[in-house]
């Protein structure tokens, strides 16, 4: 006597609520000036500042915003990049990997991963906007990075921007790569 009430029902022309497409916002755009920062990474040393324009003229850039420490699909993406990190000094390319997350989390996540890309802290969450990629109220939790890769020449200038549908899917590191290869 009842039809069963269905509560979602995907269809050829479901458009997805304003809400939504916030969050399939694209980062910045390639060839343009990537914006520079000054970072805090916690390192043996104690804290120490990393300037991204530092890098021009001498390496090229892969910029990876990652939403959070201690959080199983960052904690893989790091571990994997971690591992081949090898590969990006082929390719004549610093690796920076930038949360929100406070400069002595990272470090204490870094050990206990045994994490070795450089972890930088944008606490204040100035360059996740400055890149536009901020994810916002992520499990409830907060604004924080959505997941993102930049290239970034040693002119300074953005050669490859992505930033993934959901914070549970991966950049696509073939394609960093290849975006390397052609510098």
């Amino acid at each position: 006597m009842f039809k069963p009430l269905t509560l979602f029902q995907p269809t050829p022309n479901f458009t997805a609520p304003t809400s939504t497409l916030k969050f399939l916002a694209m980062p910045l755009k390639t060839e343009t000036s990537a914006p520079d920062f000054t970072l805090k990474s916690k390192t043996e040393k104690g804290l120490e500042e990393i300037k991204l324009s530092d890098n021009f003229g001498k390496k090229n850039t892969v910029l990876l915003f990652f939403p959070l420490a201690f959080t199983g699909v960052c904690t893989a993406e790091m571990c994997d990049v971690s591992g081949g990190l090898g590969a990006y000094d082929t390719l004549n390319a610093a690796v920076y990997a930038i949360s929100v997350d406070s400069p002595f989390a990272q470090e204490a996540w870094a050990q206990k991963e045994k994490i070795t890309v450089q972890l930088l802290s944008d606490l204040n969450k100035t360059v996740t906007k400055a890149y536009d990629v901020v994810f916002p109220n992520l499990a409830g939790v907060g604004d924080t990075s959505a997941r993102a890769a930049f290239v970034i020449d040693k002119t300074g200038k953005i050669v490859y921007a992505e930033q993934t549908a959901t914070p549970k899917d991966l950049p696509n590191f073939d394609a960093v790569k290849a975006a390397l290869a052609k510098l």
